[in-house]
């Protein structure tokens, strides 16, 4: 298909950067990378793995780099990807047999979280875990830069059967580092948007992520995995929340390198 284009997002990302795009290609040729300053090998492996590497300002995270690069895009349609996400063969092979005729200007695509890059999580909430990821570029709005925002796009939505592959959490320390730097930012937000918080707070958010992620969408059947990732779902919805208490009661924030 030449009506549509694989956007990856980069920072740093030389381990995972040549099998995602390798993924990219079951769907199409045309892939852009938006690299966000890499100081590894991502921008010589992606250019060597036939990609079109465009640079763009270092951000934590990647809604900006998003924003700018739907702007580069000049096919019809594009798919947005991580590089540590996978398009698999059965799911290009729906999208090239769906897209020519639909009259859906965009779609929620499921993904398979892939803990460790060996467990799919199947239960504690994180299937089918769709994501708006196909866009028809003609019906695109905008991006908002705020983390976790979603594009705005006019049309009617539609929902594809066949799932791409998220390797996520490759060690609780990755994950630890992610998280210090993702809820400083989400505190952020809420401390603009004066959200209050007590004592009480705390409590409140992680017994109830834990029990809504181990019991009440059975993490626990996952095994020592579900267990393990429902109990750290839970740790950093109260970092959060800790972090809040921290900005509003003015104590000393040492912003994260």
């Amino acid at each position: 298909m030449n009506n549509i284009s694989v956007l990856i997002q980069t920072h740093n990302e030389d381990r995972h950067i040549r099998e995602c795009i390798t993924s990219a290609k079951f769907l199409s040729q045309e892939v852009v990378v938006v690299d966000m300053e890499s100081t590894d090998r991502t921008e010589e492996i992606a250019k060597e793995s036939g990609a079109l590497v465009i640079s763009f300002p270092f951000s934590h995270y990647v809604e900006p780099g998003r924003a700018f690069g739907i702007q580069q895009i000049k096919t019809d349609w594009v798919f947005i990807l991580d590089a540590d996400e996978r398009i698999t063969p059965e799911l290009a092979a729906e999208i090239k047999r769906i897209v020519p005729h639909t009259e859906n200007t965009y779609f929620k695509v499921p993904r398979k979280n892939m803990f460790g890059g060996v467990k799919w999580l199947r239960r504690g909430g994180w299937w089918p875990d769709e994501q708006m990821r196909l866009i028809k570029l003609s019906a695109f709005e905008s991006w908002p830069t705020q983390i976790h925002s979603t594009p705005l796009i006019k049309g009617e939505v539609g929902h594809l059967n066949n799932a791409f592959l998220h390797y996520f959490h490759g060690n609780v320390e990755t994950m630890v580092k992610k998280t210090l730097l993702f809820e400083d930012i989400e505190s952020n937000l809420l401390f603009e948007a004066n959200k209050p918080v007590t004592t009480l707070t705390f409590f409140r958010k992680f017994y109830g992520e834990l029990g809504r992620r181990l019991f009440q969408r059975v993490g626990f059947l996952d095994g020592t995995v579900g267990i393990i990732e429902s109990i750290y779902q839970a740790y950093s919805k109260t970092i959060t929340y800790l972090l809040l208490y921290e900005k509003k009661n003015r104590r000393p924030i040492h912003p994260l390198s």
